[in-house]
């Protein structure tokens, strides 16, 4: 995946992903998704191009558990999600919907910095800067379930549940 670094600071919430004020779209999520970190960045969702990355510090997601707010970001066309640290259930509700979220040190990105993950290699190469930055790895059946594009995708694909045999 490769993609511009959009960032955002500590403390994203669902609240800021997806407004409480839009709550009456969450049935319209394509129309949601072009509102997406609007309270954030409001040039955000209009500027955003496919594959670009969000970028936060730590705690992102926190707030209510809104399945919504992984899914407009995965909608509006971000790659991947990188952050020093991240709520627990925006962390599940992002990889069910098949959105990447990916820990790692983000103090040394900067705006707009081109960016390239390797899910495999388990590491984010900047290559604006050179620098080169692992992120903890995701445990296997949580890499499946991205592969297969989310939870549902994936327990179609296999019938059901299916852990790694490796």
């Amino acid at each position: 995946m490769r993609g511009r670094a959009w960032l955002f600071g500590d403390d994203i919430s669902t609240d800021h992903i997806a407004p409480g004020r839009l709550f009456h779209l969450r049935t319209n999520l394509p129309e949601l998704a072009k509102h997406v970190l609007e309270d954030a960045r409001p040039e955000f969702a209009a500027s955003l191009r496919p594959g670009d990355f969000v970028v936060g510090g730590r705690n992102f997601g926190l707030g209510s558990s809104r399945e919504h707010a992984p899914r407009i970001i995965k909608l509006a066309g971000v790659g991947a999600v990188l952050a020093q640290s991240f709520a627990r259930i925006f962390f599940r509700n992002a990889i069910n919907v098949g959105l990447p979220v990916l820990q790692c040190d983000t103090s040394g990105i900067g705006e707009q910095d081109e960016l390239e993950v390797d899910l495999a290699g388990g590491a984010v190469r900047d290559l604006t800067t050179g620098a080169v930055i692992p992120f903890v790895p995701l445990p296997p059946v949580m890499v499946t379930i991205l592969a297969d594009g989310g939870l549902v995708p994936h327990v179609k694909k296999h019938g059901g549940f299916a852990l790694p045999t490796e």
